[in-house]
């Protein structure tokens, strides 16, 4: 089972989120309208198809106009998503009436990107907040018709792909069973057998596509786990408990609507701008790269950011990759440590070209790869190769606080060449093991070449004795972090965090 987990991390990297949910929700339309030639749903397979075909054209040109207007390069992959998001939300229609409330409803939402923000941060969800408007208005319905028992079982499994790659699937659990239990509750409460009322909640409440495709929209979402679980809280109870204020009453739409303008309050205010300061090659196979902020970054050691690299004929890749920040709050610059190999992606290619003053966006700050908070607690630090970057943050943030010292950090990587961030490392005091098949010749004080076995439970307790004792924390590839995550559970090391690098 874990070896299968594994493989499907390793397959779902390979693309990237926007592809991945553009896929989903396109073998979700074929479906649909598969099931709806069969007569198996009560939708007309010509309404969907000619619906989805307006919808993604209003949404291009919507798109392609607003970014001549904001002079800025639109995403074609989000105004595609956009527009997938709102067919599976919106009635399907052939009526000319019905048609042009489904061009202004993917307007609305493509505006929205641009208007509904704040220095250049989303406030809420462009696909929810477009439904919410056309369907207070009267000028279209959000049926929610994906929420149908055919549809279900393809609905639930990409669902489960999006909020497994992305790491949120207790987020999207939490709002099911807030969302799934209350609505269950009200059913049982109004005389439906707990049987007919489960079999309502799943099969006809959209509430397993929300969960999957919309909650878990990155640029309305807060930062750190805790705070999604009250997210999905929130909106799970915004869902399922009746109200009305005015024109709006609960739905699905406004829910989400609701929860990302207040996730907003929780997370990076504003877009991160960022202007490149200076790059350097670490190693044969990776290089640093700082940038300037245009504005000051919110962080914690240990967090990521995703960058924006617009370039011509992006490859499958796309124009946005995600990167551990290599450099401590206190840091008035942002490092960011990436490996660039031969024929890399177009994305990689794209940033390197970059020179000094180029300018380029961040969508905002994530992740719960962070240190205790105990300032007594003992840490020790497991990377394999570029996963290192992580722990150049925390390990110089541990090193102005003076607690450098006590740390324990196990290097592994494939030669000793690929040693990165060295001199940054050995500024901070720590204790560092590094596991090479080469020597790596002279190493900096408190450095030790422990030889040239593969990394495993027994080489960070030969390395780090008393690991068992310490807060570990492993950062690499998916399948060295997984593999080597279950042994020391198995060896007795309990207090473990991970960060994986996905599609790196």
């Amino acid at each position: 089972m874990r070896a299968a987990m594994t493989r499907i991390d390793s397959l779902l990297g390979r693309i990237t989120m926007y592809l991945l949910i553009v896929g989903v929700l396109g073998v979700l339309t074929l479906l649909a309208l598969v099931l709806a030639l069969a007569d198996a749903i009560a939708i007309d397979p010509l309404a969907i198809l000619v619906s989805a075909v307006v919808l993604t054209a209003a949404s291009w040109i919507a798109n392609q106009v607003l970014g001549l207007i904001f002079r800025t390069r639109p995403l074609t992959e989000s105004g595609i998503i956009t527009a997938q998001l709102l067919l599976f939300v919106l009635e399907p229609t052939l009526d000319p009436a019905g048609l042009l409330g489904l061009v202004i409803a993917a307007a609305v939402a493509a505006a929205s990107k641009y208007l509904i923000a704040w220095r250049g941060r989303h406030l809420v969800n462009p696909a929810a907040f477009a439904a919410v408007v056309v369907g207070v208005s009267g000028l279209a319905f959000s049926s929610w018709w994906v929420a149908t028992p055919p549809l279900l079982p393809a609905v639930a499994l990409g669902a489960l792909l999006i909020l497994w790659r992305t790491r949120r699937l207790g987020m999207g659990l939490v709002y099911l069973a807030v969302a799934g239990g209350v609505l269950f509750a009200r059913l049982v409460a109004f005389g439906s057998e707990p049987p007919t009322a489960l079999s309502l909640t799943l099969l006809s409440s959209p509430v397993v596509f929300a969960a999957g495709f919309m909650l878990s929209e990155p640029l309305t979402m807060p930062p750190r786990r805790w705070q999604r679980i009250g997210y999905a809280v929130v909106v799970g109870l915004l869902t399922s408990v009746p109200f009305t204020i005015g024109p709006f009453r609960n739905t699905t739409e406004l829910a989400l609507v609701i929860g990302g303008a207040l996730a907003f309050l929780l997370g990076q205010r504003r877009a991160v701008r960022l202007e490149l300061a200076s790059k350097r090659q670490l190693t044969p196979t990776a290089w640093e790269f700082r940038f300037r902020p245009v504005a000051p970054v919110r962080f914690a050691p240990g967090q990521y950011l995703e960058l924006t690299v617009p370039h011509r004929r992006p490859d499958a890749g796309g124009i946005r990759r995600v990167f551990s920040i290599a450099s401590a709050p206190a840091d008035p610059e942002i490092a960011v440590g990436v490996r660039i190999r031969e024929n890399g992606s177009s994305f990689k290619r794209a940033l390197l070209a970059l020179e000094p003053g180029a300018r380029i966006r961040a969508t905002g700050v994530w992740g719960d790869f962070t240190l205790p908070r105990d300032p007594e607690a003992r840490l020790a630090f497991v990377a394999a190769g570029i996963g290192i970057t992580p722990f150049v943050a925390q390990l110089g943030a541990l090193a102005a606080a003076g607690r450098a010292a006590d740390a324990e950090l196990l290097y592994a990587v494939r030669a000793a060449s690929d040693l990165a961030f060295r001199d940054e490392l050995a500024a901070t005091g720590c204790r560092v093991g590094v596991l090479s098949p080469d020597d790596p010749g002279e190493l900096p004080a408190n450095w030790t070449w422990l030889g040239s076995e593969t990394l495993s439970a027994d080489t960070v307790h030969a390395a780090i004795p008393d690991a068992r004792e310490r807060h570990v924390y492993l950062s690499g590839a998916p399948a060295d972090v997984a593999r080597l995550r279950r042994a020391l559970r198995a060896s007795g090391a309990r207090r473990i965090r991970t960060d994986v690098f996905l599609g790196y």
